[in-house]
């Protein structure tokens, strides 16, 4: 069926078939009598699984599932451990979103909950905080101790320990322990990745002397690489659990730290923060039951991207083909003109029924083309009211029971503010530069006002998806404004196309942002394409590669687990 003619289908949701059509050719060679249809396979476990950008705290995640932990210990484990191991993202100086699945048990029914444990501005918080002479975002002061938003990682972890956990809250961080300790061996990547912050630290003598020899030099591949600072802090948290971070001694360093830097966060804030435990925001696609990380998340977004994909027969335009990516570009032009409308308290509340509704997405279907790409003008800004009803890591776990977690969290920019609070190790985040900082109301989005208080947001969007009220594919990633757009291609990749786990998070991706921003293409697509979608009016550009998705499938009693190959040393790792 030529795409002109998908179009008149608009409105009305079509679900996907698991069988091929018919009338297709079908695939009859590959000289393999086993005929493997697609080139990328899954890791294959049992027990249980574990997926992170980072091998290490993959397995530490699987040995907690080894001794009889749950999902939501593994998470715990594997959030420390990457703090330890994968200083970049990994954290516990910044904030981040977690879904979690826990299954019916013993007369109690399932749980679903969202918990939002990301940055929030202090009570300290003036408009002109991070401006410079000229009126305007000063980027020095966004990379400084004025930058960094209340960390939130420590209270969420603590939270869903404290609702699900089964094994010893220090149990759990005393992996993290030894390896700031007793010290790690730098990966090629992990090594270069540090050295190359010399600059970035150069003024904070704090972050030098963790991330440097004495003499200045960067760790080597395969050195040892000690934290005896984080390891201390980790100590404590492990012993007093969130009263360790948010209160006594460390909470009162951590301020000091940052008040000595010129940041305005306070003993107060620290004790008063809260992470938000909510219900997810539930939609589906293609028959299947969808849990998205509420706002101030971006699992609005791609609830809003998938439902308006819904309206049109994805399956029949052919993956990577003009028309699939044509219509995938359009439906991100027009969420990205609704993200306006997403924010944080204390002065905003985000209309996400409306946002995440089907018929909403019905109506801004319409405004898709297929003979030309949509300009600013033909993108009028909705009204959902009325149907109201950067650097990262993210992992994904699912243990023998069928408890599930999709964790995403971060320091923003990779190294965060490029900050240590002396004498703990902590390494810390720059989210408050996500708000609109010097531009007023006009033109801006009112929703990101910097205000005290404001719970900072971000495009950040783990992901369950359901089949049978069970968890089967749960998934997420990190890459700031890439994520909303690699999250929309993985689900329709596994729903829509029928792509294993691993083959729909290596096949290559597009993004785009607003209207006027250039269409991204990843190396591996046809370069006959570029011209095709050029006659539509897009503004081609080749981009690096987009996200790192960690997934995993449930198939039966066997979990199927991707980590993605764009960043290097991510592991799926198997309980056996």
């Amino acid at each position: 069926m030529a795409f002109a003619a998908l179009l008149s289908l608009a409105g009305t949701p079509v679900m996907a078939s698991a069988q091929e059509d018919p009338a297709a050719p079908r695939a009859t060679t590959g000289g393999d009598i086993v005929a493997y249809d697609q080139i990328h396979k899954p890791a294959i476990g049992r027990g249980g699984m574990v997926v992170s950008q980072n091998a290490v705290a993959a397995r530490v995640g699987a040995d907690i599932l080894r001794k009889g932990g749950n999902a939501v210990d593994a998470a715990v484990a594997v959030g420390f451990a990457l703090a330890v191991v994968l200083p970049r993202a990994g954290n516990i100086g910044g904030g981040g979103y977690m879904l979690v699945h826990m299954p019916a048990k013993g007369g109690k029914p399932a749980v679903d909950l969202a918990i939002d444990y990301y940055g929030q501005a202090s009570r300290n918080t003036t408009p002109d905080l991070l401006l410079g002479a000229n009126g305007k975002f000063d980027p020095a002061k966004g990379y400084s101790m004025k930058g960094v938003a209340i960390p939130g990682t420590v209270a969420g972890l603590w939270e869903a320990h404290r609702r699900f956990g089964s094994l010893p809250w220090g149990t759990l961080v005393a992996p993290a322990i030894a390896m700031a300790a007793k010290g790690v061996a730098l990966s090629d990547d992990e090594a270069q990745a540090n050295a190359d912050q010399k600059k970035a630290m150069a003024d904070d003598p704090a972050a030098l002397a963790v991330y440097f020899k004495p003499d200045g030099s960067a760790y080597a591949p395969g050195e040892t690489w000690r934290q005896p600072d984080l390891a201390n802090t980790l100590k404590t948290i492990a012993a007093k659990g969130r009263d360790g971070f948010y209160a006594g001694p460390l909470a009162a360093k951590l301020a000091a730290g940052i008040k000595a830097g010129s940041g305005v966060i306070d003993a107060r804030d620290l004790a008063d923060y809260r992470p938000i435990v909510s219900a997810p925001i539930w939609s589906s696609y293609r028959g299947r039951k969808v849990a998205y990380m509420p706002p101030t998340a971006s699992g609005v977004s791609v609830a809003e991207a998938m439902n308006i994909l819904e309206t049109f027969p994805v399956r029949e335009g052919k993956w990577g083909s003009t028309a699939n990516l044509h219509l995938l570009a359009e439906t991100l032009k027009i969420v990205s003109s609704d993200r306006r409308l997403i924010g944080g308290g204390p002065d905003w509340r985000t209309p996400t029924s409306g946002l995440a509704s089907k018929a909403y997405a019905a109506e801004r279907a319409k405004l898709i083309r297929t003979d030309r790409s949509l300009g600013r003008t033909d993108v009028p800004e909705g009204n959902p009211y009325p149907f109201e009803s950067k650097d990262t890591t993210h992992f994904s776990i699912v243990d023998a029971q069928g408890g599930a977690v999709s964790n995403t969290y971060t320091l923003s920019a990779s190294y965060g503010a490029h900050v240590v609070a002396p004498g703990t190790g902590i390494l810390l985040n720059n989210s408050l530069g996500n708000l609109a900082w010097g531009r007023g109301t006009d033109g801006q989005r009112r929703a990101t006002l910097p205000v005290a208080g404001k719970r900072v947001g971000s495009t950040i969007t783990p992901i369950i998806v359901f089949q049978d009220d069970k968890p089967w594919l749960v998934t997420g990633t990190p890459g700031g404004g890439y994520i909303i757009a690699t999250m929309v291609q993985m689900l329709s990749n596994v729903m829509d196309f029928d792509l294993n786990v691993a083959e729909a998070a290596e096949r290559p991706r597009i993004n785009q942002g607003d209207a006027d921003a250039p269409l991204e293409l990843e190396q591996g697509f046809s370069p006959d394409l570029v011209g095709l979608l050029e006659a539509k009016g897009h503004k081609v550009r080749m981009s690096n590669t987009m996200g790192s998705v960690q997934s995993i499938m449930v198939d039966g009693d066997r979990f199927l687990g991707s980590a993605d190959t764009r960043r290097p040393d991510a592991l799926a790792v198997g309980v056996r």
